[in-house]
């Protein structure tokens, strides 16, 4: 695998048009896909607000033809998006069973004991780190989300508030809390100086300690035409050989990986120091980074028929719903996740198609979508009006939601997933 230089993160220019890649500092020409002008998908408007200006940025996501990261330009800083947020890990289910999973997986796999230490940078609400608590084993909590981190700290779970990078990092080192396992799930698309977050993780990796990484796998999003899950909040889309080096720059190396289902199909990198030599690198990541190779994840023009897909996706679901309203048909929507607010602002779907979406985030009840101005409410809202579509607006759960909703077909509602493209369920 050729090393690719990495410089440090470079804050786009304030000229239009002229921004530069976070991963290596190289102009950025090529777009990947444009998806108009959306608000922040976590903003959610109150009724006091409906009235009020919503402000909206830029979905153009553009492609490094140097080192293949596909990056947002960053509109508004991690401060703004994240030091009060609205999702909350333990809302569900599937989610849970992951973490738990996940926990028993890896105190095998590397003999976590009561001496061990795990951190987790963006811990959430603690969704992850209780089943280790539970185990016996110390857990520190990064979370800079102050409303989720009083929640992990009522779970009896040692929470910092505060964002992740080298400063961080050394804070922790510098008070012994370097950790036997360095634990990230969806949180490295979420940084836009994602070499300060490697570089951190680097800091804070004891020795012979462990990383492990999850995020939405870019491969999967191109093929599966998953382009809601394109949103501010998310600054980078990332495939495994442009992670590879990144973490190569940083004295980090990837040593094994999972294909996980999660968030339409994600990766799980496994890493450690470059120079712990205990650790091999496994058939999976060679098998994985041939695979994107051949796949064209190393050329520029690969990258190119990802956008033609998105309208496709656009028109069909909107001749649906357009069929649907004229027949008559009531629609709810069920879900109120960030890469539904990518998908209703695209395709201008508003309370013309869809009367109301349900939550069971109680953070979110009451409130409207944002830019679309769908209502929220509580899910027994479907059962007093009982529409006769329920789109499934985070259709990565579909199963786990018409598992939990199978009573709407009481009376023939059917349920609706509109990723990778329109699908009706009875």
């Amino acid at each position: 695998m050729s090393k690719t230089t990495l410089k440090p993160y470079v804050q786009k220019s304030t000229t239009v048009n002229h921004c530069y890649c976070r991963a290596c500092g190289s102009t950025l020409k090529h777009t990947f896909v444009d998806l108009g002008m959306s608000p922040l998908c976590e903003s959610y408007v109150t009724p006091e607000q409906l009235n009020q200006m919503e402000r909206f940025y830029p979905l153009h996501v553009y492609v490094c033809d140097r080192c293949f990261l596909v990056q947002l330009q960053e509109y508004v800083s991690p401060q703004d998006i994240f030091s009060e947020y609205a999702y909350f890990s333990s809302y569900s289910d599937s989610w849970l069973e992951h973490a738990k999973n996940y926990t028993e997986k890896v105190i095998g796999r590397f003999g976590l004991n009561t001496s061990s230490q795990v951190v987790e940078i963006a811990s959430n609400d603690g969704y992850l780190l209780q089943y280790f608590v539970s185990r016996g084993i110390p857990v520190l909590g990064i979370e800079p989300a102050a409303n989720i981190a009083q929640v992990a700290k009522t779970k009896g779970i040692s929470t910092v508030v505060k964002f992740f990078g080298k400063n961080t990092a050394s804070e922790l080192a510098a008070v012994g809390k370097q950790a036997d396992l360095l634990a990230a799930n969806n949180v490295l698309a979420h940084v836009p100086d994602i070499n300060d977050f490697v570089a951190g993780a680097k800091i804070l990796l004891k020795p012979k300690g462990v990383i492990t990484m999850e995020f939405p796998h870019l491969m999967r999003l191109i093929e599966e035409n998953q382009f809601d899950t394109i949103y501010h909040e998310h600054f980078s889309y990332l495939s495994l050989l442009t992670v590879e080096k990144i973490f190569a720059e940083h004295g980090l190396a990837i040593f094994d990986v999972e294909e996980l289902s999660t968030h339409g199909g994600s990766l799980r990198i496994y890493a450690c120091h470059a120079e712990d030599n205990s650790k091999s690198i496994s058939q999976q990541v060679i098998e994985l980074r041939a695979r994107e190779e051949t796949a064209g994840f190393n050329n520029i023009e690969h990258y190119f028929s990802f956008a033609k897909k998105v309208k496709e996706t656009k028109f069909k679901l909107l001749e649906f719903l357009i069929s649907a309203k004229r027949k008559g048909k009531s629609i709810a929507g069920y879900g109120a996740p960030g890469k539904g607010n990518t998908l209703l602002n695209y395709c201008g779907i508003r309370e013309d198609f869809i009367d109301y979406t349900v939550d069971r985030n109680p953070y979110k009840q009451g409130k409207f979508l944002p830019g679309t101005h769908i209502p929220i409410f509580h899910p027994d809202k479907i059962q007093e009006t009982k529409p006769d579509y329920l789109l499934i607006l985070p259709w990565n759960l579909k199963n786990e939601i018409m598992s939990q909703m199978s009573f709407v077909r009481d009376w023939g509602c059917q349920f609706v997933v509109p990723i990778p493209e329109v699908n009706v369920y009875p």
